[in-house]
């Protein structure tokens, strides 16, 4: 795939900022962790052997008779019972990291939940039981699959319709910019509240409900871009010349503006991420038991004399927060077009 001169000068521009640099690292590093939770946080084991045949419990779920057992009830790999009958096979089991997955209840912890850190819980447990570390690597996926969703869809929405507004101009940007103001006067957080003490909110629905604010932060600066484009000389000669104003759109015009949408990604991807974590933390986002930093976030708030969960999920919200605003400072400079090209 070839790579155009300005693209390797961007990449260059964005490497020489280190902090931006060595975020977006750790940002990859721990997103791709997080895409295998389920091999390193979960209550199934990774792989049995016995000298019968071996099994992959946490891809296929098999009944404690498959194994060995008397009945025909899902197997239960932490039973004693059920261990002895595999060891007694010449059997063996795998486990992975940390053997509870984000919905799995700890009844054995030295105290009363929710319970300081242990070999067991590595950052101790919830009032519910669950482990912390579990919660957290699981709700920093879905909170980031959550903010990419929204990013991408909000810039396709606020793109196409930035792109309109500054190429048509006239009475339909004249009346789309007043709607904008309109809308963009409502106080977001209260009408999400309010959107989803109606429905049941799921991930899908509380994605469509962030949609419908997310996608105008978009719409200006790439109005700005086509405004400033659609009346220049290339632009004037490619309509003399009868090509059609679609072309004109994507092929010209719009890859001008695509520096200032990119360097705004990282920024809504954050934001997307915080309304989420807020809706959760009022009570107001994903359905009770979801592996959800905002769920954690309250928990920190009514159980002050655990302070591990402060630490846990204050750290790791932070965390994401901080990396991916170094991100967005690096992409907004390797997009400035102040930056000349070698």
């Amino acid at each position: 795939m070839h790579i155009s001169r300005i693209n390797i000068k961007r990449w260059n521009t964005f490497k020489q900022k280190k902090m931006s640099y060595y975020s977006l690292i750790m940002f990859l590093v721990f997103f791709g962790m997080t895409l295998f939770a389920e091999l390193i946080a979960n209550d199934q084991p990774l792989f049995i052997s016995t000298d019968n045949a071996v099994y992959f419990p946490i891809f296929k779920e098999y009944s404690e008779l498959e194994l060995g057992g008397e009945f025909e009830f899902p197997a239960d790999y932490t039973d004693p019972y059920l261990i002895n009958i595999i060891k007694e096979n010449n059997g063996f089991i795998i486990w992975p990291l940390v053997q509870f997955h984000y919905s799995s209840i700890n009844k054995n912890t030295p105290t009363e939940v929710p319970s300081y850190p242990t070999k067991e819980n590595w950052l101790g447990t919830d009032d519910k039981g669950r482990d912390v570390f579990a919660v957290i690597l699981y709700g920093f996926r879905l909170s980031v699959l959550f903010g990419f969703s929204v990013t991408i869809i909000s810039a396709l929405i606020g793109v196409s319709l930035g792109a309109l507004q500054g190429y048509y101009g006239g009475w339909f940007d004249l009346i789309f910019q007043r709607f904008m103001e309109i809308w963009s006067s409502m106080p977001q957080l209260f009408m999400l509240i309010i959107l989803v003490s109606i429905i049941t909110p799921t991930f899908f629905w509380l994605m469509l409900i962030t949609l419908l604010f997310g996608w105008m932060g978009f719409v200006g600066v790439v109005r700005a871009e086509f405004l400033r484009n659609r009346n220049l000389t290339y632009v004037l000669a490619a309509k003399a010349m009868g090509m059609k104003d679609s072309r004109i759109i994507f092929k010209h015009i719009l890859p001008n503006a695509m520096a200032a949408t990119m360097a705004m990604m990282p920024f809504v991807l954050a934001g997307s991420i915080t309304i989420l974590t807020s809706l959760d933390f009022l009570g107001f986002g994903l359905p009770v038991g979801s592996a959800s930093l905002g769920e954690l976030l309250s928990q920190a708030k009514a159980n002050l004399h655990a302070p591990w969960i402060a630490f846990a999920s204050f750290g790791s919200l932070g965390l994401m927060s901080i990396l991916l605003v170094f991100i967005g400072e690096g992409v907004r400079d390797a997009f400035d077009p102040r930056n000349k090209i070698l």
